[in-house]
């Protein structure tokens, strides 16, 4: 049963991601080029979205679905961490013409090139487990 709440919650996101057109490639390529305030106010709207949602469930003490307190672990900024790894997702992004979070949804879309970007991404995240205790954090 767990199992269908997630499958319905992946099947609502692809929904919304090719509704609020975030997973066309033209979309993409107008806000990297500063040509299109849409992209922005999508991410503009998640983020302030995740904002008031956080507080939420800090005020209210939340729980996951397991009943456990949702606990958030403070974060420290360290500016080169942040801006080399930003660099680093956005040239991604610029070259593939989709972040992490609509690959799914354009594989789903039929476009099976994607698969070679969602190998790409998973190899990645591979490589730096292999490397993290190795790398500046």
């Amino acid at each position: 049963m767990k199992f269908l709440k997630f499958l319905l919650t992946g099947i609502l996101f692809g929904i919304v991601m090719t509704k609020s057109e975030a997973i066309s490639w033209f979309r993409i390529q107008e806000m990297f080029r500063f040509e299109s305030f849409h992209m922005y106010g999508i991410i503009g709207t998640a983020v302030i979205l995740g904002a008031i949602l956080v507080a939420i469930i800090k005020k209210v003490k939340g729980k996951t679905i397991n009943g456990d307190e949702i606990k958030f672990n403070p974060k420290t900024m360290s500016i080169p961490r942040y801006l080399f790894g930003g660099i680093l997702f956005g040239l991604g992004w610029a070259m593939t013409g989709a972040c992490p979070g609509p690959l799914f949804t354009l594989l789903g879309h039929g476009i099976l090139t994607i698969l070679l970007v969602i190998a790409s991404a998973i190899l990645g995240t591979y490589v730096y487990g292999r490397l993290r205790s190795k790398l500046p954090h």
